[in-house]
């Protein structure tokens, strides 16, 4: 894992562009969209070409059986800026994605869907608001998509994400994005998570910025979206995002509280059994006031192993859990008077 970039002061990102080999990698998970990839591929080329920057073109066969992985043979032949990955069997979008950024070498990754509806001629208006931004995501303000099934629960998940992660955007289910190589090869991703990858990414403090692109109808090939995943997908990454690095603030809060549920109920029916005399061997709230209680004991033993299970992870993967933006400059430590050196530990 590579940290060094995210350690400097941000740069121009043309400046970065020009000074690399590779300025523009292009990531599009592909599954069964035989009749969209020519078309998709001209139109990626001369949407590419007019920015006078060197570039590739990615495309992820994710397992596709419709004779996609011909298509794409041919266009890889006859085009020398474009790689194709074949996947052993449909993996998903979120692994082929990750497939394509281990592959991308460009200082910028941008990712779109295979099926004509992201339009390729956007791809110059993302890379300029990442001059100030780590990742530029587009919004499909006007979409080509039916509204009581695509339309209404993307919006209704879209607001449900921005308030559950703290990261505002409208449209999380656009693929056309833009990302700052730091960001992608520092991103996790797994599952069904290529959707949330702003999300995702803001344990690093990233600079995210939203704009306006062009959404067109499906005209070939076959939907394969599903709302359901997103919200399956959702808590989970609620969860990883503010309590993968210490799980005892979940588990032992949940724990705590239902702990003290138990012990009130319990108190109570104890107070009740010695001023009144009255039974309570029998009551529903006694078996409830217990209940509590071991769960509650339970949620704490979990949080514990947790912490555990987070130092070794951390521990073994040599993953960090800080990222520097900037670091101060060589030579005297914060605060240091002027013109002293710094002193040197004995070696």
């Amino acid at each position: 894992m590579s940290l060094a970039k995210l350690t400097e002061p941000t740069r121009d990102i043309d400046e970065e562009m020009k000074e690399t080999s590779l300025g523009l990698s292009v990531v599009i998970p592909v599954y069964n969209e035989k009749d969209n990839l020519l078309p998709l591929h001209d139109q990626l080329i001369s949407a590419i070409e007019p920015i006078g920057i060197s570039y590739e073109i990615i495309y992820v066969n994710d397992g596709s059986t419709d004779g996609s992985e011909e298509v794409l043979q041919d266009i890889q032949a006859g085009s020398p800026v474009t790689a194709v990955l074949h996947l052993r069997r449909n993996f998903g979008q979120t692994a082929a994605m990750a497939a394509g950024f281990d592959r991308a070498g460009g200082e910028v990754v941008i990712t779109m869907d295979a099926d004509l509806q992201n339009d390729p001629a956007d791809i110059p208006r993302l890379l300029e608001p990442l001059k100030d931004h780590d990742i530029v995501s587009g919004w499909r303000k006007d979409r080509k998509d039916a509204f009581w099934t695509r339309r209404l629960p993307s919006r209704i998940a879209n607001w449900l994400i921005s308030w559950i992660t703290g990261v505002r955007l409208r449209d999380y289910g656009c693929t056309l994005k833009a990302y700052r190589r730091e960001v992608v090869e520092n991103l996790e991703l797994w599952g069904d998570h290529h959707r949330f990858a702003p999300a995702v990414a803001s344990w690093m403090g990233t600079r995210v910025s939203e704009i306006e692109v062009n959404h067109r109808p499906r005209v070939r090939g076959v939907s394969k979206y599903s709302t359901t995943r997103i919200f399956r997908v959702l808590m989970v990454v609620k969860f990883f995002l503010s309590y993968s690095a210490s799980p005892i603030r979940f588990f032992g809060g949940v724990g705590m509280i239902s702990v003290a549920a138990g012990m009130v109920i319990s108190l109570y029916l104890t107070i009740l059994k010695l001023s009144t005399g009255a039974d309570i061997g029998g009551r529903p709230l006694l078996v409830l006031g217990v209940l509590l209680i071991v769960v509650g004991l339970q949620l704490l033993l979990m949080g514990l192993l947790g912490e555990l299970v987070a130092r070794v992870y951390y521990g073994v993967m040599n993953k960090p859990i800080y990222v520097v933006r900037e670091l101060p400059k060589a030579g005297n430590p914060p605060g240091a008077p002027e013109g002293r050196s710094t002193p040197q530990r004995p070696g």
